[in-house]
């Protein structure tokens, strides 16, 4: 095994910030449950709201329209769940609209949640995106109307990193009297996000994607918004989401947040950099090299490449051996054998698509590494063409 470590999937999970462990560790005393009137709950409750506050001045939030949630998987089934409960004592049961619209590249949460929501008997509409995975915002003019309850678009894409313009859809979606999430839990953190300014209804966070622990995230509900809890009981988080608190999960991402205000801007130039080396050294040393998502609106740490007669997978263990973590999609999708969904909208072939790989750079990623990326990777998809025969007949049956 190569002695070099480098990891370069953070869109995947990130390492926990060193003063996040430091701010955890500190508080690992604090056992006291926020609900409880005693001092050891008053403690405790005084780390969830101070983390809350923090949040919440991060986004542009009140803190009342924070709720801490489990993941934000959990986040993100939440607000579509809210639109097929059956209680006639739900806010939503007397203004329920059985449309939904959603984009074909979204999360596999959102995917799936909305298939569950075409089995109970709803309308789910797919947007279609271009060969950039920018969201085809005619064909969504075209499907908006009074029945629509919800759009949700994400914001940022974990595959591909194409940025959407979450205000502009927001804005037709309200005209219509939808409301609107967006799964923003790749964009919080690494770029700007104002929930004033984007006027979303709901929009998710997730902790471990910005240096925070895992099994804790955020849903954002604005002020006054219709809101069904998924998960029921009990009175914390003003009655939206029972449960006891993870007190030292809350205590982790308040920090996380913390730390981004201050390192945020920084780190995206230097990421934006980064990227731009990583690609014209592919172009410059690799032939048949695709490039996917937007090349202006996009993350600047995420680069998703294809490599002609290359299989992803192959390019990933080949990579690992050399001490190089990337990944091949959505790590919420790596059981499967199927090519990227996400890739497949955006216009590309199944073989093309099933040759990608995804390498998202974060804080702790430096110079050497993208150096020592272009060392090795043009080795390695070089011996892997070599063992494909449809590749050194010349990949005409490669279809882009």
């Amino acid at each position: 095994m190569a002695e070099t470590k480098i990891y370069l999937d953070h869109n995947a999970t990130t390492p926990l910030h060193p003063e996040v462990k430091k701010a955890m560790c500190k508080a690992m005393d604090e056992f006291g449950n926020p609900s409880s009137m005693h001092s050891f709950g008053r403690e405790a409750k005084k780390y969830v709201e101070d983390s809350r506050s923090e949040i919440a001045s991060f986004i542009g939030a009140d803190t009342d329209e924070i709720i801490f949630v489990g993941s934000g998987s959990e986040a993100n089934n939440t607000v579509l769940s809210i639109f097929s409960c059956p209680s006639k004592g739900c806010m939503f049961h007397s203004e329920m609209k059985r449309v939904v619209i959603t984009t074909a590249i979204e999360h596999p949460c959102i995917i799936e949640s909305s298939k569950c929501l075409r089995d109970r008997g709803f309308d789910v509409k797919y947007l279609g995106v271009d060969s950039f995975g920018k969201v085809n915002i005619k064909q969504l003019e075209t499907m908006l109307d009074e029945n629509v309850g919800l759009v949700s678009v994400m914001m940022a894409n974990n595959e591909i990193g194409t940025l959407q313009d979450i205000a502009l859809i927001t804005d037709m979606a309200h005209k219509n009297g939808a409301l609107m999430h967006t799964d923003a839990v790749q964009a919080v953190g690494k770029i700007p996000v104002d929930v004033k300014k984007l006027n979303v209804d709901f929009l998710t966070i997730s902790g471990h994607k910005i240096y925070g622990p895992k099994g804790i995230g955020v849903l954002f509900v604005r002020k006054g918004t219709p809101f069904c809890p998924f998960v029921r009981g009990g009175h914390q988080e003003m009655g939206r989401r029972a449960g006891t608190e993870n007190t030292l999960g809350i205590i982790g991402l308040g920090k996380a947040v913390k730390m981004r205000k201050k390192e945020m801007e920084e780190e995206e130039k230097r990421l934006k950099g980064f990227k731009d080396i990583l690609k014209r050294g592919i172009e410059k040393s690799i032939s048949d090299a695709h490039f996917n998502g937007h090349p202006e609106d996009c993350l600047a740490g995420t680069l998703n490449v294809s490599f002609k007669g290359a299989e992803g997978e192959a390019i990933l263990l080949y990579l690992d051996l050399a001490g190089i973590a990337v990944s091949t999609g959505s790590a919420c999708a790596s059981g499967s054998l199927d090519p990227s969904h996400v890739l497949l909208a955006t216009g590309i072939g199944p073989e093309l698509a099933h040759g990608s790989i995804r390498i998202s750079m974060g804080r702790s990623t430096d110079k050497k590494d993208v150096e020592y990326v272009l060392d090795i990777l043009p080795g390695i998809i070089k011996k892997i063409r070599k063992m494909s025969s449809v590749y050194s007949r010349g990949g005409n049956n490669v279809s882009k």
